[in-house]
């Protein structure tokens, strides 16, 4: 037992609702970087993006870790402005307002893409404009992801940034090296809380970012 441990009991107790929060962090951070590959597969396959899958680094910090989900998701923004440009471009403009139009039929905008994108590429696969429909019209990019992005720099910069991904070892050592007594003890105060705070929304955003991207995927394997 550390000498600390002996002043303050709970401080063991402390470590491990740490080491807890960590773990679950780190569980919603794996399902981004799989829903995100997912939506940058579905880009790539049927409407000519070329985005770069991710992975995450077991032997890098939350932070970089943040870094690189957050980039990738630019890159999807990005890329669906794009698209949106480049509909706005080839489309008179009566039939680009219809895009946006919620009394459209989805089938007729459905329709307008697909024959932008069979002009884009060549040949369109028959969803592609059915995914370009849904990523237009629905929150994805405009609210779910910038929610998401913004969570994430928070946690990158939080006291959690530094953590090394590997719950075991390091990772929760750099916080309570060489900490003793009281300081020690406010610091794993802090460092939970924090954990708390941000994981509560970063869940919540994850959550929705993760079912957009389902509703997404769901139309190419429906095909």
């Amino acid at each position: 037992m550390a000498l600390s441990d002996l002043f303050y009991p709970d401080n063991p107790k402390r470590r491990q609702e740490l080491i807890q929060l960590h773990q679950e962090l780190l569980e919603c951070m794996s399902m981004n970087f799989k829903a995100t590959n997912e939506l940058a597969g579905v880009l790539n396959e049927h409407l000519g993006c070329t985005i770069t899958r991710i992975q995450m680094r077991e032997s890098s910090t939350v932070k970089e870790n943040c870094d690189i989900i957050i980039q990738a998701m630019s890159e999807i923004q990005h890329q669906v402005q794009k698209i949106d440009s480049e509909m706005k471009e080839k489309l008179e403009p009566v039939l680009y307002q219809k895009l946006y139009d919620i009394k459209e039929p989805e089938l007729e905008k459905i329709a307008i893409a697909h024959r932008v994108f069979s002009i884009i590429l060549g040949e369109a696969t028959s969803t592609a404009g059915m995914v370009a429909i849904k990523l237009l019209s629905s929150n994805v990019i405009t609210l779910t992801v910038s929610k998401l992005v913004s969570l994430l720099a928070q946690i990158g910069a939080s006291v959690l940034g530094g953590i090394s991904i590997t719950i075991l070892g390091l990772g929760i050592e750099m916080i309570l090296h060489a900490i003793l007594g009281a300081v020690e003890r406010n610091q794993l105060l802090t460092a939970v809380r924090s954990y708390e705070r941000h994981l509560a929304e970063f869940k919540a955003a994850s959550e929705k970012y993760q079912r957009a991207i389902r509703e997404v995927t769901s139309l190419v394997r429906q095909q």
